[in-house]
Order: structure tokens, then C-alpha cells, then sequence
């Protein structure tokens, strides 16, 4: 069996669903039925029998396809979207599905827009249905796509190091300017909300911390610690015997806020989701 990729589009990273347009070869070495298969992972759209002989069937298909996606790493993600196919009603006994590498491939005209091809792979395993007591040959073609780094970047991570920059200038400020620092953390801590939220928007609920959102609380942390600096400069600049401690507190969040911040944002990409 060998599956040969014309067009992949349609990938809605919300859902994990796409559609793929490709051909399918089948070839046997001596006649037997081989056009009664299904997709495992979808429905074909249309199906066009190309050739059709005792030892060969060749087909051209249309199929809407979907995958659970692995959201972790996001927006610095990959992903496997793949074609399983397996025979609607014979089992290992009476059908074994044989990779044929000549077979196999992708057309130089596939693009996914947003996205970068680094590949593709093809085998057979055996699934079981335990249920039944049956166990099916199942071939798996895959294509893996990554998305485009510098992309990923200048949309999500750019933006958030604005966000610092304007954090970490307001630490600049003289206790005498507290009012401004505060005006800026305050708004600052607002902006990055709203851009998480719009961050996230493109993805579905998952029971998990994604990259994004890892990075995200590291900025909520910084930000927040920024801002409790300059609410205890406010508090005390009020009292006359506390001038020693305003200076301090200035001081000591001018110096230490930055190390704790890089700190949060090592732990960000170490941990895991």
C-alpha cells in the first residue's frame, strides 16, 4: 500500500481537523479484494478508482481527516496529521498491509500555510479490538509539520518582551515619580491579560499548561512583582521616618525583580506542560 499526497488544507488547529487530497495504491501478489477499506481517523469526501484490476486498484481521494494534537509545546509546536486505513472486515489472519516505499510521498507543491514540512513517514501496525477479539492491520501515513519559528515568535513572544521592557524601565523611575511607575505597571498587567486571552483564542481547552501559557504566568509574575514594588513605595513615601525603607524597596526591586524574572521564565521552558 502507498499513499502519494497531492494537497493538505484546511487545518484548523481548534478542531485538529483537515482535509487531504492524494492517491492510493494497492497492490497484491496474486487477485484478491482490496477496495473494501476504511479511514480510521475521518470519512472520504470522494473516491475515484483510477485502475482497477485483479492485483492493483489505484485510487484518487478526497478525505476529511482529524487527529488529537499535542498542544504543549505551542506556539513552538508539531504535529504528526496522519492517514490510517484498515479493512472494513478482514483481520490479520486474512489481510496484512505491506508498506510500499516506491509508493509513498509527497508532492513539492504541498504548502500549509503557516506551517513547515518536515516530512513523512509510513508503516503498519496492528490494532486490536479487544472487545470483539479481533485484531486489524492498520496502515499509517503520516505528515509532520512544524510551525515556522521566526513566526512564532515575532507573534507571540515579541510582544511580551515589550510588555517587560516597559516593566523594567518603570523600576527606573524615582520614588518621587511612583504615581507614573504605577500608571504604566497597571496598564502594562492589563495589556498582557488581553493578549493572553487573544493568544490562546486559536487553540481549544486542553487539561494542560500550554508553552504560552507557561511563559505567560512568568510575565504575570514579573509584572505583578513590579507592581507591588512601586505600591509599597506609595505606602511608605507618606510617612517621613520611612524614607530609609522607600529607598530601599526601590533599590533592592531595581536589582532583584530582573534575576527573579529570568528565574520565572527559565522555569517556563524547562518545566514540563
Amino acid at each position: 500500500m502507498g499513499v502519494y499526497v497531492l494537497n493538505l488544507g484546511k487545518f484548523e488547529l481548534a478542531t485538529g481537523a483537515y482535509t487531504v487530497d492524494f492517491y492510493l495504491s494497492l497492490r497484491a501478489e496474486k487477485p484478491v479484494a482490496m477496495d473494501d477499506f476504511e479511514f480510521m481517523n475521518g470519512r472520504a469526501a470522494t473516491v475515484d478508482k483510477l485502475i482497477d484490476t485483479p492485483t492493483e486498484k489505484f485510487f484518487r481521494i478526497q478525505a476529511n481527516l482529524s487527529q488529537n494534537l499535542d498542544l504543549r509545546r505551542y506556539p513552538f509546536d508539531e504535529h504528526l496529521l496522519t492517514i490510517e486505513i484498515e479493512d472494513k472486515r478482514r483481520t490479520v489472519e486474512e489481510l496484512v498491509y505491506v508498506v510500499d516505499k516506491k509508493a509513498c510521498g509527497v508532492d513539492p507543491s504541498v504548502i500549509v500555510v503557516g506551517w513547515r514540512l518536515k516530512g513523512w513517514e509510513a508503516r503498519v501496525v496492528t490494532h486490536e479490538y479487544e472487545v470483539y477479539g479481533e485484531t486489524y492491520s492498520r496502515f499509517v501515513f503520516g505528515l509532520r509539520i512544524q510551525r515556522v519559528t521566526l513566526n512564532a515568535v515575532i507573534k507571540s513572544f515579541l510582544p511580551i518582551a515589550c510588555m517587560l521592557l516597559v516593566g523594567f524601565l518603570s523600576l527606573l523611575l524615582t520614588p518621587d515619580k511612583v504615581t507614573t511607575r504605577l500608571s504604566l505597571n497597571i496598564s502594562t498587567l492589563l495589556g498582557a491579560v488581553m493578549f493572553h486571552v487573544n493568544l490562546t483564542s486559536s487553540i481549544p481547552p486542553v487539561g494542560y499548561l500550554t508553552l504560552a501559557d507557561r511563559v505567560m504566568i512568568a510575565t504575570y509574575l514579573s509584572l505583578v512583582l513590579i507592581l507591588l514594588s512601586g505600591v509599597a513605595i506609595l505606602r511608605w513615601s507618606e510617612r517621613e521616618d520611612k524614607k530609609a525603607w522607600v529607598t530601599r524597596i526601590y533599590h533592592q526591586a531595581l536589582g532583584v525583580i530582573p534575576v527573579l524574572a529570568l528565574l520565572f521564565y527559565a522555569l517556563a521552558f524547562v518545566l514540563p506542560g
